[in-house]
């Protein structure tokens, strides 16, 4: 009873996660080229051949971005939501799309995957929790607000991966427009540090073992003061850092007498100021 994940690309210049099983995987997002997300997964030594569905959250570039080339090369069915399918390309008429709605259970071999709508300033935005044998890994990026559906899904994940998107303070005095940062900070653009914080800590729950701070802003926040604020409250929990330039390590969640145990497979090289 496991489920093996990794972030290949998290920030506004593509997003890209792995989760699956030891035999069949999915792909949340493909914000970056087809030919990177091969590469990065060759890294890991994970197998396209794995992979059986892509699921897009919404139709930003920066998360779809190398999903046309991706999904045509491999013949991989594309599942999200009518509206988003369409912003994307993926008309009705395209064999590999596949519509789903929201809070409607989709089975891809062994996994089980619960899309759920989230506030964002796309059509029809939603996030996911992917399940396999009780373990529960969760994709919460690109939220304006905490909802319920958001906290009632991260209060039962074993592992989730966390928009940490900006520090009030840096966006605030950063050169950024004002309309920009108002989209960023609207209750329809992006969760910041203490936003994420307060969700972990109100709403984590005891069997949490590994969160991944993602979606960092390049700009408007540093990966030394984002990871410093999560440690300081994380407990038992693991904080992983997901990088904008490269991808995390593989974990595998593996459920045992009603606790999780890691195994950390390949760390990536770099050290972490040349990461972001």
């Amino acid at each position: 009873m496991s489920l093996f994940i990794s972030s290949l690309a998290s920030g506004s210049n593509g997003n890209c996660y792995y989760i699956g099983n030891s035999s069949e995987a999915i792909l949340v997002d493909v914000g970056i080229s087809c030919r990177e997300i091969e590469k990065r997964m060759n890294r890991l030594n994970l197998s396209m051949e794995k992979v059986k569905a892509v699921f897009i959250s919404h139709e930003h570039s920066d998360h779809i971005r190398g999903l046309e080339v991706l999904a045509k090369r491999f013949q991989i069915p594309v599942y999200s939501t009518s509206a988003t399918l369409k912003r994307c390309g993926f008309a009705a008429t395209n064999s590999l799309a596949r519509p789903i709605k929201t809070n409607e259970l989709i089975s891809i071999g062994e996994l089980a995957i619960a899309p759920f709508s989230k506030f964002h300033d796309a059509v029809e935005p939603c996030s996911f929790m992917i399940t396999h044998r009780q373990v529960n890994v969760g994709v919460f990026t690109d939220i304006g607000s905490a909802c319920q559906n958001v906290t009632r899904h991260f209060s039962q994940c074993h592992a989730a991966f966390l928009e940490t998107n900006y520090d009030d303070d840096l966006l605030e005095k950063g050169n950024y427009p004002y309309h920009l940062k108002k989209r960023i900070r609207s209750g329809f653009g992006h969760l910041s540090n203490k936003q994420a914080l307060t969700l972990f800590m109100q709403h984590k729950p005891a069997h949490m073992s590994h969160l991944f701070l993602a979606h960092l802003s390049k700009n408007n926040n540093c990966p030394e003061l984002v990871l410093n604020l999560f440690q300081k409250h994380c407990g038992c929990t693991k904080i992983i850092l997901a990088s904008r330039f490269e991808e995390t390590a593989v974990y595998e969640i593996i459920q045992m007498q009603s606790s999780l145990i890691s195994k950390h497979h390949r760390a990536p090289a770099a050290q972490l100021e040349l990461l972001f």
